[in-house]
């Protein structure tokens, strides 16, 4: 024989599991609702909340170990380390103008013999490359022969001529240095007291004749170039970077080089200038790599390739470490950054940091972590996910504000309430009577939120048959004016209870059920008629 009333403990049971369950909107348009329906914004259909959302938004989120396993969920050790990053520039080898020289003639003369008579051969410092008469050269060494007999022929008479006569001389040897004759070219003719008609040109330093200006036979003005030397041991490498990597180029700069020639063979060098103005045509900014060239391999006018790792972060010019975590942690939005940090087994909480530059896989965080926490890493967006349907702060909406329970009206009798942060900021656009009529009505009819909460913004006012009546969007306008009695009942029964001690529920319930999107009706359409051929029948 059934016991009687016992089913009132399941009935029980069950009306509780039903007060618990909340209901949300899948756009988040407004604040969780005990009762499910539509939602009175955007019109879709309620879903259940995920548990714990009755509690109010919250910054961290519990997730058991067989959900975090299902889920995916890891997590990484924040770390801190120098980040850099690479770049890379194709440049070509050139000759290093500082270890440049041309051999020019001082003199008028015409070319007797080249003895460098082609282009790359290797000389050096002091060798015979040409041989130049001169009769201007030639006059201005009998005068200096002649000057050094009349000085050694009066050296011991008159003081006072030896002395003209040495500054003759003096005056003479300065003529033929000025003429290109070298010093021991004029000891030589000091020794032999005769002039020569020809003069030897020599190299003025150890290198390879890049390019020969004259020939065999040809007569040549002061100054007229004859040979360019180049020293080669040390050449450059000029590359052509976008100005946005040579701004992070700093002189003394390592750079890996391998040339088209010899892809086996890595090069080392440094930076030695980054040209201070941008090509006007390829819009480049050429920064200059010196490179040791020994063994002559690295020939002017070879393209090469170069890498350089650069820090991404600094500090009075120097690098500095930052702290790092992969680029997969972040949950980003506009300019609004996330990651989700576990500081206990099981319990994430939502943190909005600053980021820096970031570097293959990995971003700087410039504030909102410390290194050593332990971060998401896999699978962030869920646990994103899972705190949007406990209506907590998350990606959509990182700055949600928990709304505390609106208070009762305080036995003085003047209807204050108090209000949270974000209600207060959304009533201070209204004028001072229009605000005290918002507190006083506190909620919304329609969705029976409080005004201002939930990220709505400003109150919007509607005149209701005279009565002014505050909504919290204009979502809410339709069904107010559709049956305006409906909800001001919602308002006056709002007012009568608010005296209890204890509100009615935590979170006013949303009578979604009565506010139905409107039906939309699609005009009928007219097909042509279509007229089928006749078909004969067999006999």
């Amino acid at each position: 024989q059934p016991v009687s009333g016992g089913g009132a403990p399941d009935a029980a049971s069950a009306s509780a599991g039903e007060s618990e369950t909340m209901w949300i909107c899948p756009m988040f348009c407004v604040p969780p609702t005990s009762e499910p329906g539509r939602c009175p914004v955007c019109g879709m259909e309620l879903v259940p909340a995920a548990s714990g959302s009755a509690s109010g938004p919250s910054s961290k989120i519990e997730i058991d170990a067989r959900a975090r396993r299902v889920a995916g969920i890891e997590t990484v050790i924040a770390r801190e380390e120098m980040l850099t990053r690479q770049i890379r520039g194709v440049g070509e080898i050139e000759v290093d103008e500082s270890r440049m020289k041309t051999l020019s003639a001082y003199i008028d003369g015409r070319i007797e013999e080249l003895y460098a008579d082609f282009t790359g051969v290797r000389v050096a410092r002091g060798d015979s490359l040409a041989m130049l008469y001169s009769p201007e050269l030639y006059a201005a060494q009998v005068e200096f022969v002649n000057t050094l007999k009349y000085a050694g022929e009066n050296a011991g008479g008159n003081p006072r001529v030896a002395a003209s006569n040495q500054r003759l001389v003096t005056s003479s040897r300065e003529r033929l240095i000025e003429m290109g004759m070298t010093e021991e070219q004029i000891q030589q003719i000091e020794a032999d007291k005769a002039a020569s008609r020809r003069v030897a040109l020599h190299a003025p330093i150890s290198g390879t004749v890049i390019e020969k200006l004259a020939v065999t036979g040809q007569y040549v003005k002061a100054g007229a170039p004859i040979y360019r030397l180049a020293d080669l041991s040390s050449v450059w490498l000029v590359l052509e970077l976008f100005p946005e990597d040579a701004a992070t180029i700093k002189l003394g700069q390592q750079v890996t080089a391998s040339m088209q020639s010899r892809p086996d063979v890595t090069l080392e060098g440094t930076v030695e200038f980054v040209e201070p103005v941008v090509d006007p045509n390829m819009r480049t900014v050429g920064v200059r790599v010196a490179l040791e060239n020994a063994d002559g391999q690295l020939r002017p006018g070879e393209f090469a390739h170069a890498t350089m790792e650069v820090p991404l972060l600094s500090e009075n010019g120097m690098a500095r470490p930052a702290i790092v975590v992969p680029r997969h942690s972040l949950l980003s939005v506009g300019e609004t950054s996330l990651i989700y940090v576990e500081e206990k087994e099981g319990e994430f909480h939502l943190r909005k940091v600053r980021t820096g530059p970031t570097a293959d896989a990995m971003v700087a965080i410039l504030s909102g972590l410390e290194a050593g926490e332990s971060v998401v890493a896999r699978s962030a967006f869920l646990v994103d996910a899972q705190m949007q349907l406990q209506g907590n702060p998350s990606l959509i909406d990182p700055d949600k504000a928990i709304v505390p329970t609106v208070a009762s009206p305080d036995t003085t009798g003047e209807g204050t309430a108090t209000t949270s942060e974000e209600i207060r900021k959304a009533l201070e656009p209204l004028s001072p009577d229009d605000r005290a009529l918002a507190e006083q009505q506190v909620i919304c009819p329609v969705t029976e939120a409080p005004l201002g909460s939930g990220g709505m913004g400003t109150p919007i006012k509607v005149d209701v048959g005279g009565r002014e009546v505050f909504i919290c969007c204009e979502g809410c306008r339709g069904s107010l004016l559709k049956e305006p009695e409906k909800y001001l009942q919602v308002l006056d029964d709002y007012s009568a209870n608010g005296s209890d001690s204890e509100p009615s529920h935590e979170h006013p319930p949303m009578k979604s059920p009565d506010n139905q999107l409107p039906r939309m009706e699609l005009p009928q359409m007219e097909l042509p008629g279509m007229e089928l051929p006749e078909t004969k029948t067999p006999n």
